[in-house]
């Protein structure tokens, strides 16, 4: 594919993820849980050190599964800092579990967690139309609004870039370049 956006270089896994992932419109429960714990995890590091250590991630984190986190004790978080495998940072670890948490508390409540998320964008992906790099924002007043909901609910590491990163990962908007492929073929499956 030509005209790739210019942020996935050439790397062959960095490609795979654009290609195939990237601004792919998201509403599965633990698909979403994931993208949000891992671009948590890359605060102050590259992408591509988060995608090459996914499965490990997925290992550690048994799958991603909120409910078997939620339940992880002193033991599974020492085990974690000890895992050379992922990222070990206290913050981010207790924040994976927190969160984990967080999300089985809304499921209490009765909400379900892939709606509410998707409520920041009414449900429907945003469509963007940018010609360059540096046009895309790092953080807008959607991602913002949804990293206050996300916090009063008991989530972390979930600030306002943060928050924009997973929506652009999981296809709450598309913010494919115009000159790329993958921005038509994600409008598509947003059905725009």
């Amino acid at each position: 594919m030509t005209d790739r956006c210019g942020w996935c270089g050439e790397d062959p896994l960095y490609v795979a993820y654009h290609d195939h992932e990237w601004g792919v419109p998201c509403h599965d429960e633990r698909a979403l849980f994931e993208l949000m714990i891992l671009e948590g995890m890359q605060a102050g590091l590259s992408w591509l050190t988060i995608l090459r250590k996914r499965e490990n991630f997925r290992l550690a984190f048994r799958g991603f599964d909120p409910e078997v986190i939620a339940r992880f004790n002193q033991q599974d978080r020492h085990r974690l800092l000890a895992d050379a495998a992922i990222v070990r940072n206290r913050a981010k670890v207790d924040a994976t579990i927190g969160n984990a948490r967080a999300l089985l508390d809304l499921k209490a409540r009765g909400i379900d967690y892939v709606e509410w998320i998707w409520e920041t964008v009414e449900g429907r992906p945003e469509q963007n139309h940018w010609r360059r790099l540096a046009e895309v924002p790092a953080a807008t007043a959607r991602s913002t609004a949804l990293s206050k909901r996300l916090r009063k609910a008991g989530f972390r590491f979930v600030g306002p870039t943060i928050c924009y990163a997973w929506m652009q990962a999981a296809g709450l908007v598309n913010d494919h370049l115009v000159t790329c492929p993958r921005h038509a073929a994600c409008a598509d499956l947003a059905g725009s």
